[in-house]
């Protein structure tokens, strides 16, 4: 049985606006249709009675169109107020973006609404090369690594 990475998802409380961070600072693409999810078979599958999910996926940079996993970013009508997990929590803990300019991706994730959790640093791995990143944050608390590998 062949097995194959598909998505991820990030709950948002505010779906467009969250997609629309991921688009202007990490060039993330819409891949349609939108969702629109509600009615018994999806109350059945997330347990949640009455339950309307809204949300779009989001195709990743760096594969070809059509070929590399997604962002799931989905509004739920009832959430509980756990939020984000920090850096150190269980759990998933982050996304990771590789690009060409980790301080001028950094500088729009904070022009767009984003925030900081460290510092950008640049540490030489022998044998492998020298990584810069930052760990951040999107608006919505959900964290963010931003990492340039030479």
């Amino acid at each position: 049985m062949s097995k194959r990475y598909t998505h991820t998802n990030i709950n948002a409380k505010d779906w467009k606006k969250l997609s629309a961070f991921y688009q202007k600072v990490f060039d993330c693409k819409p891949v349609p249709p939108r969702r629109d999810l509600y009615g018994e078979w999806i109350d059945d599958v997330t347990g949640i009675k009455d339950v309307h999910i809204e949300g779009e996926h989001l195709a990743v940079p760096g594969y070809e169109e059509g070929q590399g996993p997604t962002i799931e970013i989905f509004t739920y009508n009832f959430a509980d107020d756990i939020g984000p997990l920090n850096i150190n929590s269980y759990g998933f803990a982050h996304i990771a973006f590789e690009v060409d300019d980790v301080e001028e991706t950094y500088a729009e994730l904070l022009k767009e609404g984003g925030s900081a959790v460290g510092k950008v640093i640049t540490r030489y791995y022998p044998q492998v090369g020298t990584l810069t990143l930052i760990y951040a944050k999107d608006p919505e608390g959900n964290i963010v690594e931003i990492q340039k590998w030479t």
